[in-house]
């Protein structure tokens, strides 16, 4: 079955075959939920319900010509399962209602009509208090009561950790990578080149690279931004875990906080997350600050860009920010 938004006689028919629409349930419509850059993610109107199908590809579906991995699908499945006895996590996360590994599919609960929070890179725009708190609390409670406790290679999540890593370590400090980044403000291509050619700078996200890649006891969501909340009726909700893995929690800190300064927040908002949020004992201050700084930098010079409402002279300042999180 290859999902598609234009032939609903298909998906009813799959859906129908698979035990979860009932002849003569029909899908009347479909229509895309966000701007979900991994998989292929439609709600599906049935009668008066609604849910979620996403549908994992060979290739990432935002950008066909970049290969992924199909068994992304399956750890995202995996995550809710083992967030699923935990009434905290099920409450702010929607629930898998199936799965179909053949087809590399997953059906879930409809949060509701929603937005992701997005909208925080626009100038003004400020995530409220119960919001941070809620970012912090998640996180706390994912780092803190999900700690692996026997292998599991399908969390390893190998084959879509070295795609990351790719987009994280490496590509952004390429000289030549066939992205030029002018289309996005003119003049930061010649900026970025102060990093791509920083051979220090280089070094030490190679060293970084290497530490991200290595396996870890800790549950990671894997890619905490703004882009995987849901600003629902019922307050945030956190979803897409398909790059989750079992690593180290200054990895989950530091994505958030980059998104945040990005995001221009105010104090507030960072000390709410700073209060809310409880390090272990052997939290890495230094690794939490570098994750950080990659972050920040791969997403202002790298392919996988932001709607940020910034100037050049603003990405500029950040970069500098990023670079000294990762030297100091």
């Amino acid at each position: 079955m290859n999902l598609d938004q234009n032939n609903l006689t298909e998906v009813s028919n799959y859906l129908q075959t698979q035990g979860i629409l009932k002849s003569p349930e029909f899908v009347t419509k479909a229509e895309k939920p966000g701007d979900g850059n991994m998989n292929c993610t439609l709600r599906l109107f049935v009668d008066d319900k609604t849910f979620i199908i996403k549908q994992a590809r060979p290739y990432v579906e935002k950008y066909p010509s970049i290969a992924a991995p199909l068994e992304r699908i399956l750890v995202e499945r995996e995550f809710y399962k083992i967030i699923s006895k935990n009434d905290f996590m099920s409450l702010h996360m929607p629930k898998i209602l199936f799965s179909d590994d053949e087809n590399h599919v997953i059906v879930m609960e409809d949060l509701g009509a929603s937005k992701d929070f997005t909208s925080l890179y626009k100038k003004r725009n400020v995530l409220t208090p119960d919001d941070s708190k809620m970012c912090a609390v998640f996180l706390t409670k994912l780092h803190g009561q999900f700690k692996k406790t026997e292998e599991n290679e399908l969390m390893t999540n190998k084959n879509l950790k070295t795609l990351n890593h790719e987009h994280i370590f490496v590509y952004p400090f390429l000289q030549e990578n066939g992205f030029h980044l002018d289309v996005f403000n003119d003049g930061l291509q010649t900026v970025a080149m102060k990093y791509k050619t920083d051979i220090q700078l280089k070094k030490v996200a190679e060293e970084l690279g290497n530490v991200y890649l290595e396996n870890g006891d800790i549950l990671l969501h894997g890619d905490y931004y703004p882009g995987s909340w849901l600003n629902t009726k019922t307050g945030l909700k956190i979803i897409d875990p398909e790059f989750a893995f079992y690593g180290k929690a200054e990895f989950d800190l530091g994505v958030l906080y980059a998104h945040l300064f990005m995001a221009e927040q105010p104090d507030s908002v960072f000390e709410i997350i700073k209060e809310f949020y409880k390090k272990s004992n052997d939290f890495n201050e230094q690794l939490f600050n570098q994750f950080t700084g990659i972050e920040m930098m791969r997403r202002i010079i790298g392919l996988a860009q932001l709607p940020l409402d910034l100037s050049l002279i603003e990405k500029e300042e950040l970069l500098n920010k990023a670079y000294n999180l990762l030297i100091d």
